[in-house]
């Protein structure tokens, strides 16, 4: 039997241990070398793009020959206004990515000996930045399938007051749909609505032309058939049956309520997209190193500009 890719010595080439122990100047060249990889680690104005560049050892911040702004290693970045040290941000990237089904917010406050708040927001700005590679579209064989998460209704103790809670008029109304757009041997792109039939506008415009689409008997996917090729399954009949299935993206379904109920146990429905994402960018590069999953995830959060919803998000909850 041959070894599962995830157990073999090609899969481990992160060291957490060497991250953990950079001292503080060895992580700050390393982020420096990553957000200002196009100039080989020069650094470059965020403001006007000067190239002209002073940096002041004693506090770590630069000033632009051009325009005189200062501006320090994370402006214009997603870890903008930060209070974390980079080594701290860069252990907590390492971490991350070690979490196969997903970490949870909890777990990485106790590895890092943060607030858990502060360790709630810097995992979903990890999440944006894996987002953030995670490509608008898909072609060729596409796989589509939809599966709600939320809502729950906690059952009564005796069967005679029970309710079907499958049922639209016994749900809460907090039920949420997760669509998944799974290319086979390619990518994977998830969107959140509020129910299947919802998905098709976003559907025909992530999904090329000329694809085929691979899809289960919901009638929310009859209105691909004018737009699509299609090849349906009837689930209560077979699962597969002459290549038609979406077994490929009822694999991604699998991931993402694994990592709902063993690792984070609930996830509120306004974050489920950020979740769904992070599960679509793990599924997409399950077959790279953590080392190298550390790097993307590094590099695309130099990279990502600040973030609207999470750069003070506990001061406006507070609000």
């Amino acid at each position: 039997m041959a070894q599962h890719f995830l157990l073999s010595k090609n899969a481990r080439t992160l060291s957490l241990g060497k991250v953990l122990r950079m001292s503080l100047e060895e992580a700050y060249a390393s982020f420096k070398a990553l957000r200002f990889a196009a100039t080989g680690g020069e650094a470059v104005c965020p403001k006007c793009g000067g190239a002209k560049v002073y940096e002041f050892a004693s506090r770590k911040i630069f000033k632009c020959a051009a325009c005189s702004g200062q501006f320090s290693l994370t402006s214009g970045t997603i870890f903008a206004s930060r209070k974390l040290a980079i080594r701290d941000i860069l252990s907590a990237i390492a971490i991350f990515m070690n979490g196969h089904k997903g970490y949870s917010a909890l777990q990485l406050s106790r590895d890092l000996g943060t607030a858990y708040k502060t360790a709630f927001v810097l995992s979903h700005k990890i999440r944006e930045a894996m987002a953030s590679q995670i490509p608008a579209e898909v072609s060729g064989d596409v796989e589509i399938d939809g599966a709600y998460f939320g809502g729950y209704v906690k059952p009564r103790n005796y069967k005679e007051n029970r309710r079907d809670r499958r049922l639209i008029q016994n749900q809460t109304g907090k039920r949420k749909v997760v669509v998944v757009m799974r290319a086979r041997k390619g990518d994977a792109v998830t969107r959140v609505f509020k129910s299947e039939g919802q998905s098709i506008d976003a559907i025909k415009k992530i999904v090329k032309s000329g694809s085929t689409i691979y899809a289960d008997e919901a009638t929310s996917w009859d209105n691909l058939q004018g737009d699509f090729a299609t090849r349906r399954i009837n689930h209560s009949e077979a699962y597969s049956h002459d290549g038609a299935n979406t077994n490929q993206a009822e694999s991604f379904f699998s991931r993402l309520r694994r990592a709902g109920i063993g690792i984070h146990h609930h996830i509120r429905r306004r974050y489920l997209a950020a979740y769904a994402s992070e599960m679509a960018w793990r599924e997409n590069n399950r077959r790279m190193s953590n080392g190298a999953q550390y790097l993307m995830t590094a590099y695309a959060a130099s990279q990502h500009p600040i973030s609207r919803q999470w750069k003070g998000y506990w001061q406006r909850r507070a609000k």
